[in-house]
């Protein structure tokens, strides 16, 4: 649904972003994660050609940014991180403006504009003035206009910004359920746990450089070599210890606060026996689960060193 090739974009001397390849199948929630000026911007408008590139392609549905941009801005969402909304609309208003803008006109204009409040929790709000709504009910308000016309391709640059915790889980589920439609979405951010439990695939970008892109369980695998382990028992956690640092499956064992962290040997996957030695010699585990590491370790990892 979204391919780009080497694309790149270069002010003078500075790149912006430099070549930049993605390949993202329809239904995919691609998560783009970066710091502030890292480039996710800078790709994300030129693949809604809003701007262009110094060189290299990008194509929406098989269109061609240069060649098919009208046909790829009716596949397009852009939901930029910050937008105005007018002092003196309603809510209600304000869809049915931009509902117009896309040409959708008559009874189906009024039908869509209050279905979009409804798919964003936002129908308690119909008859407000834009200018009153919350930070998080602004960035519902400018999702559902987004969603307007049906694009296939929804861009959306840090809807999660600026938003309280409550706000951050509805916009999250809110992101799944139009995952769950079918959908192809960029959601870029540098809120990066809340991205791990919405996205099928991830790209890390520092500098206008992509440092890592592919699914979410890959780059796990890409930062941790080894499976770690918590195990906790009910007593005699030094022992327990002990017994585990004697198996050559078992790289290191650490206490702490009643709990081991166990790391086990390089290349080894299969851990059962583990907890079968610990019951076999008396100890009664509490806990024996496998360590799974965050999202934004992740990104520390990946981006380590640069500068």
């Amino acid at each position: 649904m979204i391919e780009t090739r080497d694309l790149t974009k270069k002010y003078g001397d500075l790149f912006a972003i430099q070549s930049i390849d993605l390949d993202l199948q329809k239904g995919d929630l691609f998560g783009f994660i970066g710091p502030n000026g890292a480039g996710k911007t800078t790709t994300m408008r030129i693949i809604a050609t809003l701007l262009t590139p110094s060189w290299g392609e990008a194509y929406v549905d098989g269109h061609s940014i240069y060649t098919h941009p009208k046909e790829i801005r009716r596949l397009v969402g852009y939901m930029p991180d910050f937008f105005g909304v007018y002092d003196d609309m309603k809510v209600i208003e304000y869809l049915e403006f931009f509902a117009a803008a896309y040409r959708i006109n008559g009874e189906k204009r009024r039908k869509i504009c209050e279905e979009m409040l409804e798919v964003v929790d936002l129908a308690f709000k119909r008859d407000a003035f834009a200018n009153t709504l919350s930070r998080g009910q602004t960035q519902r308000l400018g999702l559902a206009r987004v969603l307007l016309h049906d694009p296939q391709v929804l861009l959306l640059d840090e809807p999660l910004s600026g938003l309280d915790p409550r706000a951050r889980i509805d916009m999250r589920n809110l992101l799944k359920r139009l995952g769950d439609t079918g959908k192809t979405i960029i959601v870029s951010s540098h809120i990066l746990p809340e991205l791990a439990d919405v996205c099928n695939k991830i790209g890390i970008i520092d500098r206008g450089v992509m440092n890592w892109n592919g699914e979410v369980a890959e780059v796990m695998k890409q930062i941790r070599q080894s499976i770690v382990l918590n195990v906790a028992v009910k007593q005699r956690h030094e022992d327990a210890a002990e017994l585990l640092r004697q198996r050559k499956d078992v790289s290191t064992v650490e206490i702490e606060k009643n709990k081991m962290v166990v790391t086990m040997t390089e290349g080894i996957v299969e851990y059962s026996e583990l907890a079968n030695e610990l019951i076999a010699n008396g100890f009664s585990l509490l806990e024996f689960s496998e360590d799974h590491p965050s999202l934004e370790s992740a990104f520390m990892t990946l981006t380590k060193g640069m500068k």
